[in-house]
């Protein structure tokens, strides 16, 4: 392979964008074959040069790998935990190439989580622009009025800005709890418990059931499987072409 900009490698091993590149780059984070690099345009071939970021190797699958898992409450997704956590790959007996979580899902959130080595691919499902639509089962405490329902179609103002989901319907209620389907494209932090919590209806239980169009279906909890070509070319469809998010890199 020939020598590309670290910026390129970094991006295609999904490990940031190449903005963010840039800046970890500048602050000295990166080295190539045990030196420290702090000029953005500096090249290397991924499959001769030892890559690291932050003391940690950085290497490029051949393969891509696109595959879902069924997260389940109790794990967090990332490939390591200063705490001691499961993680993620823990989950994911039988693959040996290196993936990563597309997005994440809190700690305590189950449901579907997409995972891959193809670090563009993350980034386009990834990208606002795009605003890739998320499905969510919602637990939460106490009774629903109607004009809460209506509140939280409107919007609901966060510190950090409005939250408007894309669709909301209340499924069933219980004495003490209810559960509802949320669709968003917002892509913050734990931003449907800080809704919840804002309007005094706390979540207990928050399970993602799709994204897209691309459902947990018969997965089972625990349990991961491999994404079809068809699968994969859908979600790069809805979220444009390699052309288009070259641009916004």
């Amino acid at each position: 392979m020939t020598e590309v900009r670290l910026q390129k490698i970094l991006s295609e091993a999904g490990i940031s964008s190449r903005r963010a590149a840039e800046k970890m780059i500048a602050e000295g984070r990166i080295s190539v074959n045990r030196v420290v690099v702090t000029v953005p345009g500096k090249k290397a071939d991924p499959q001769k040069d030892e890559i690291r970021v932050d003391g940690r190797l950085v290497s490029l699958e051949t393969e891509k790998i696109y595959l879902m898992l069924h997260k389940p409450k109790g794990y967090v997704t990332t490939l390591s935990d200063p705490q001691g956590r499961p993680i993620v790959t823990d989950l994911l007996n039988g693959v040996a190439a290196r993936v990563y979580p597309v997005g994440r899902l809190d700690y305590d959130s189950e449901g579907l989580l997409i995972m891959t080595n193809d670090g563009e691919f993350a980034q386009r499902l990834q990208h606002p622009r795009f605003g890739i639509p998320k499905t969510y089962r919602v637990k939460a405490e106490g009774h629903f009025l109607k004009g809460e329902l209506k509140a939280l179609e409107k919007g609901i103002d966060l510190s950090d800005g409005r939250f408007v989901p894309a669709g909301i319907q209340l499924e069933k209620t219980n004495p003490g709890s209810a559960w509802l389907t949320l669709t968003l494209t917002d892509g913050r932090n734990r931003v449907i418990r800080r809704v919840f919590d804002s309007i005094g209806h706390p979540v207990t239980r928050l399970i993602r059931v799709a994204v897209a169009d691309i459902t947990l279906a018969s997965l089972r909890e625990g349990t991961w499987r491999m994404m079809t070509q068809r699968e994969v070319e859908r979600l790069l469809t809805l979220a444009g072409s390699r052309k288009e998010v070259k641009k916004l890199s």
